[in-house]
């Protein structure tokens, strides 16, 4: 690292394991150095040097991924964007707004906010996820029922490739029909193409007044009649449900009592366009419907924005309260329609695979994405423990491709699951993603082992 005195980096063994990971813990980091770039210049540089040293390169931003894609544990360099963190511009005639790669999604929706406009892809972890991770995962949140992914909202970016070139993708265009729109293979493309050093999101105007329904189902088959009537019948902006296990796990984390009384197997929190509380009686009305029809078996609607805000900690606080068991996670997506048939067939397969596992169901169920999390015994090692569950994970991954999905809705693939991609995507298809790797990162110096097999 002595080519480079005048980047900032850290050695020390306390930050080498706090940049070396993200949320998953499966993995010992062992990075050599973190490094801090401050500009685009500064990321060439990096390149540069480390095409002449052999190095690999880690990108990481808030480090908040779930399937390993920001882990280095075999001597890479973790380039780190926390100090680019600037808001360059914002534009209110497109609406748009240009940031750096370490400007938190929720610096991003804060200063939307400020000027009267909206960014609206959204998750729990907006405050430390950074704009440039949120990009190389295609992130998705908990309104991607109204709104997309990421993808959806990226209108150029700046990008330095693994040979040391800088793209302007797209340049901030609506419209752009001159060939092949290359920001759109940066986006999920996990670090491997390239280091994303600015983004520039679309925005909107603000959303209406929303409520919050927190539903309780009566079981698994009433829950895509219920997404039915409510689509139907309302502006839905977001459709999470969770188990009866997940609300269990955030009730004793928070100290705090479950605000409905019926006991149920499974919730849902629903947000809807309620303006001026125009709406209520149309969310009874459904409301009622679906407990006559014995779909739902409890129910309650905010009154108030703290109330929404009090009925969402429901969901969002769940990833939250079972971190200290270490679990085992899969974000896994199939077509809507095939949601309960899918999570039925995975929940029998987990429960005779290791029936004395504790397993946590939530997810978006709006967009067909769920969030299976196997939760680590206490007396099992996490070595044993991971062991355990990369047997049970081919298994899982056949039957999301017997169902037409995918093994990773949101999170990426990284190391986790990086070797059971053949298990739903073709060999072509794979060889035509190892192809544009080489094209883009010709010496495999960027996030190698991520995605695809070195």
């Amino acid at each position: 690292m002595d080519a480079l005195p005048d980047i900032e980096k850290l050695t020390d063994a306390e930050s080498l394991a706090h940049y070396g990971r993200d949320w998953t813990r499966f993995w010992q980091p062992e990075p050599r150095a973190v490094v801090f770039p401050r500009t685009t210049e500064d990321a060439v540089r990096l390149v540069q040097w480390a095409r002449v040293e052999n190095a690999a390169l880690v990108p990481s931003g808030g480090r908040t991924g779930l399937s390993g894609g920001a882990v280095a544990a075999g001597g890479e360099v973790v380039v780190s964007f926390e100090k680019m963190r600037s808001i360059k511009s914002l534009d209110e005639t497109e609406p748009s707004i240009t940031v750096e790669a370490g400007a938190s999604i929720g610096e991003v929706q804060r200063h939307a906010a400020e000027n009267a406009l909206y960014y609206p892809v959204d998750w729990a972890a907006a405050e430390s996820s950074q704009s440039g991770g949120s990009v190389a995962t295609n992130a998705g949140g908990i309104r991607v029922l109204r709104y997309g992914m990421t993808r959806d909202w990226v209108r150029s970016l700046t990008v330095v490739t693994g040979a040391g070139d800088v793209l302007e993708l797209n340049r901030g265009l609506v419209k752009n029909n001159a060939g092949l729109d290359l920001r759109h293979l940066m986006v999920g493309s996990e670090g491997t193409l390239g280091l994303i050093t600015e983004v520039t999101f679309g925005l909107i105007d603000p959303p209406p007044q929303r409520s919050v329904l927190l539903l309780a189902f009566s079981g698994l088959d009433a829950i895509m009649p219920a997404f039915r009537a409510l689509r139907a019948g309302l502006e839905l902006s977001a459709f999470e449900f969770f188990d009866a296990a997940s609300s269990e796990h955030v009730a004793c984390a928070g100290d705090a009592a479950f605000p409905l009384e019926t006991p149920a197997p499974f919730y849902a929190v629903v947000e809807f366009d309620d303006p001026g509380e125009s709406r209520q009686e149309a969310a009874l009305e459904v409301f009622e419907k679906l407990a006559e029809d014995g779909h739902v078996v409890d129910g309650l609607i905010s009154q108030s924005q703290a109330q929404s805000e009090e009925l969402w900690h429901w969901r969002e606080a769940i990833s939250e309260s079972i971190a200290g068991r270490t679990p085992y996670k899969n974000d896994l997506s199939v077509r809507i329609s095939a949601v309960p048939g899918f999570l039925a067939a995975l929940d029998e397969l987990v429960g005779q695979r290791y029936p004395d596992f504790d397993v946590v169901w939530f997810g978006h169920i709006g967009d067909g994405n769920l969030h299976m999390n196997v939760l680590k015994p206490e007396a099992w090692s996490v070595e044993d423990f991971h062991a355990a569950c990369n047997e049970l994970s081919p298994e899982v991954f056949r039957l999301v491709g017997r169902y037409g999905g995918s093994l990773s809705a949101e999170h990426g693939v990284g190391l986790l699951k990086r070797d059971y991609l053949d298990l739903i995507k073709a060999r072509t298809e794979i060889d035509l993603m190892r192809s544009i790797k080489q094209v883009f990162d010709p010496d495999g110096i960027l996030n190698p082992g991520k995605l695809l097999r070195d």
